[in-house]
């Protein structure tokens, strides 16, 4: 079976990675946390590459772009709340929260916001400033108004599939990383990737990998005529998918990297 995507927005995937990546990546994504102008310049890069004009609820190609675009984000962990801008309503970025501890990544940027929860109640956040904690240093607490009616399901599970697809390429530029290691690492004379251990253990990476890209397209590609209860369904099983493969190949990156895994001198670590 042919699960490629259409050949212009494969095109459009590859244009939008080279031109994220030109913004430095990870080790951009670090210097944003003291920099605003970096942000500034990865929302003008998006800006150039038209994320801000697809109309991402119509469906059709403009979601597929989105979410390749998304995609690409991931891989460079660029530093902007590109998901929450997508679902705008009315100028106001759309933010998932947890109503317990409800955090919204990069809070701190001006304009407006609105809060959901996964079952769609609508809030009015309340922002403080940003914690810059080493763990999540956009986040900013939020306190959340009492509820304001609901948003749509579709942009729940919109959100819920697009920040799926950013943890893809999040997951596939960490798989990459470790395997460029393993072949130019040398240890014990040879190189960690002729180790059998090493060879298991990057071969249940990629599969998982593999695997949540295909569930990814299986997801976005679902017709929106089938019953609305399957496709919040299918929006939370591959928002689960994701999270569980994203956790299981950064702990193999991080066992065959070691101490290098988690210095800021190593894209892994961000």
């Amino acid at each position: 079976m042919n699960t490629a995507l259409p050949e212009s927005i494969s095109d459009f995937a590859a244009v939008a990675a080279k031109r994220l990546a030109r913004l430095g990546g990870p080790q951009a994504a670090l210097r944003a946390e003291t920099d605003d102008d970096i942000r500034d310049r990865a929302r003008h890069a998006l800006a150039e590459l038209g994320a801000f004009d697809l109309d991402v609820r119509s469906g059709g190609d403009d979601l597929l772009a989105a979410a390749v675009l998304c995609q690409a984000a991931g891989a460079t962990a660029l530093p902007y709340p590109l998901v929450e801008e997508l679902l705008a309503t009315d100028g106001a970025r759309l933010a998932l929260v947890n109503p317990e501890a409800p955090r919204i990544d990069h809070g701190d940027l001006p304009g407006d916001w609105i809060a959901a929860d996964i079952d769609g109640t609508r809030y009015r956040p309340g922002l403080s400033s940003r914690t810059d904690a080493k763990l999540g240093p956009f986040l900013v607490p939020a306190t959340l108004s009492e509820p304001e009616g609901t948003v749509p399901a579709v942009d729940v599970e919109l959100h819920l599939v697009l920040g799926s697809w950013r943890i893809l390429g999040a997951a596939q530029q960490s798989l990459h990383i470790t395997c460029e290691h393993v072949r130019s690492r040398v240890q014990f004379g040879k190189p960690l990737a002729s180790f059998q251990a090493v060879q298991f253990a990057v071969a249940d990476a990629s599969v998982a990998v593999r695997g949540l890209e295909e569930l990814a397209k299986f997801t976005i590609c679902r017709p929106k005529s089938i019953p609305s209860q399957a496709l919040s369904a299918d929006a939370l099983v591959l928002r689960l998918k994701a999270v569980d493969t994203a956790r299981q190949v950064l702990r193999t990156s991080h066992q065959l990297l070691g101490a290098l895994g988690f210095c800021d001198e190593s894209d892994i670590s961000v």
